[in-house]
């Protein structure tokens, strides 16, 4: 299928509301392809019609297989690519795999993230007065520099060819602030643990980021949005979990489904006059 082929559909083409959907023939990358979210969103595209590129850090055959084992053989299985987003020469080479692989991108999530887990070093995950200056470079080297630099090499060309939809995903964390009353039960057994600043910085840079392409790209053909999620369930410490869910209006921390559909949504037709914007899917979290 060429180029051409894979722009957006003339309107009057679509016979069903489920060919607003329709991804087939397009080339979709998704960062942090293998991890929890990754894969979820890599077998949604595919299963839309979606050419996938899985791109993680390490995204050899066999990552690839344990990753989506029911798919291994199958048209509809997402190919590895190795890749570090902090490093622009790595994504040079990761787009010219993708491009020889499958043709031009026309989709982009850039869901790579990096943030300090629960059972992180003390100085981690104290308080704000000696949280480590490492730390914050760090995680801002994955979550605001990494989306920076796939932007300018994947989505530099998707602008060349003329079309495209890039979705970056931020958090409740970066659109409002830590509600750190959550970790009280932590402080309660003796632990100083409050959730880090670094990663709500960080996922709030991407707000600005967005608006600024999607007006820089808006002629080019290239839309730009921004989702912001909430928590999603993956063995949280039950005390946690009693803490969390009474805060969301919906009851529960999103399943690692619940998010398929926004991005489905964003990376299609079914969004081809949205741009510039933040789809906030959180359960309700801060709609208080």
């Amino acid at each position: 299928m060429s180029d051409g082929d894979r722009r957006e559909r003339d309107p009057s083409s679509i016979r069903s509301p489920f060919d607003l959907f329709d991804v087939t023939g397009r080339v979709a990358v998704v960062t942090g392809g293998l991890g929890q979210l990754g894969r979820q969103y890599c077998r949604t595209l595919a299963g839309a019609g979606a050419r996938v590129a899985a791109l993680d850090l390490a995204a050899d055959q066999a990552a690839v297989a344990r990753a989506f084992p029911d798919l291994v053989g199958s048209p509809a299985c997402p190919f590895g690519v190795t890749a570090d987003v902090t490093d622009r020469d790595s994504l040079e080479d990761a787009l010219a795999r993708i491009q020889a692989e499958a043709g031009i991108p026309d989709i982009l999530i850039n869901n790579a993230a990096l943030d300090s887990p629960p059972n992180a070093a003390l100085e981690e995950n104290g308080p704000f007065e000696t949280y480590p200056q490492e730390s914050w470079r760090r995680v801002f080297s994955v979550n605001a520099e990494g989306v920076f630099l796939c932007c300018q090499v994947f989505g530099g060309a998707m602008a060349e060819a003329g079309r495209g939809s890039i979705v970056n995903v931020a958090s409740i964390y970066g659109l409002v602030s830590p509600d750190q009353s959550l970790y009280q039960y932590r402080r309660h057994r003796g632990e100083e643990f409050y959730k880090p600043v670094a990663y709500s910085a960080s996922k709030s840079a991407l707000y600005n980021l967005t608006r600024y392409l999607a007006t820089y790209w808006g002629r080019a053909g290239v839309r730009v949005n921004t989702v912001t999620l909430a928590g999603v369930f993956n063995g949280q410490d039950p005390e946690f979990l009693a803490a969390y869910e009474p805060r969301v209006p919906l009851g529960r921390m999103a399943d690692e489904r619940d998010y398929n559909g926004v991005m489905l949504f964003l990376a299609s037709d079914a969004s081809r006059y949205v741009t510039g914007s933040n789809l906030v899917a959180d359960g309700g979290w801060t709609a208080w």
